[in-house]
């Protein structure tokens, strides 16, 4: 299958559904109304990527974060899981289990009354310390709800600098609904992607964003109902799924 493929299922199985992409044509700052129903971002490719990016089918050993948002009589959904296709070595396997664990016990912070960067610290203690890999700097889950992204923004770990994460003290209350989002690269926590300049000599970010150094990545996204009982993860299930398909 090639990522048109894939996106071309996307929507036709939204459609059966009763949904539809919250994703296409979707437009944010600079950057150009997205082309896809699904962000399909593929090894190197952190998040955001596009079914014409790439046109030969996915190969043996190719990781695949499938991000899909859909909207539903008003209301936003948005979650994200990475699959290795046919075969995966050890490097991909092992950052798939970094992901699905570090979701797993974020999760399991984000309870009522509870400060948001008890989130990043469980996040960053697995991601960095745990499985020496990297949470990507900049990027990082979000409040939803009848708007695709609201407040408050959800980092992975905790920034170097007081004030890079004004959120970081904000407190969870029963009804809040949080799309949350381990963002993880091999390699370095930088993130890159061409920004050709357009009229007036600006530059204008393009999709996708990839890792700096070439490195593997992957993403995990679960949305979050905060209750007075703790966290009730709306997209429960997708844990269940294979890690290796096709």
């Amino acid at each position: 299958m090639t990522l048109a493929d894939i996106d071309r299922l996307v929507g036709e199985t939204l459609q059966k559904l009763g949904t539809r992409s919250a994703f296409l044509h979707y437009q944010t700052g600079r950057y150009p109304p997205f082309p896809s129903h699904a962000c399909l971002s593929v090894n190197d490719v952190i998040v955001h990527g596009t079914a014409g990016m790439r046109i030969e089918p996915l190969k043996r050993g190719d990781v695949l974060s499938l991000d899909i948002g859909t909207v539903y009589r008003g209301w936003r959904g948005d979650a994200a899981w990475t699959y290795i296709f046919e075969e995966g070595g050890e490097e991909s396997i092992r950052l798939c289990e970094c992901g699905q664990e570090a979701l797993r016990r974020g999760v399991e912070r984000l309870q009522p009354g509870e400060p948001l960067r008890h989130w990043a610290q469980t996040v960053q203690q697995c991601v960095q310390v745990e499985y020496g890999y990297h949470c990507v700097s900049g990027l990082g889950g979000h409040g939803y709800g009848r708007e695709l992204h609201t407040t408050p923004h959800v980092a992975n770990s905790i920034p170097p600098f007081a004030g890079d994460w004004p959120e970081a003290d904000y407190r969870l209350t029963p009804g809040l609904l949080l799309a949350v989002e381990p963002i993880i690269a091999v390699g370095t926590s930088a993130q890159a992607q061409e920004a050709p300049k357009g009229r007036g000599g600006r530059e204008r970010p393009q999709w996708p964003i990839r890792t700096a150094d070439g490195s593997l990545s992957v993403h995990y996204e679960h949305d979050v109902l905060i209750t007075e009982d703790g966290p009730r993860v709306l997209t429960a299930g997708l844990e269940d799924l294979p890690m290796i398909v096709g």
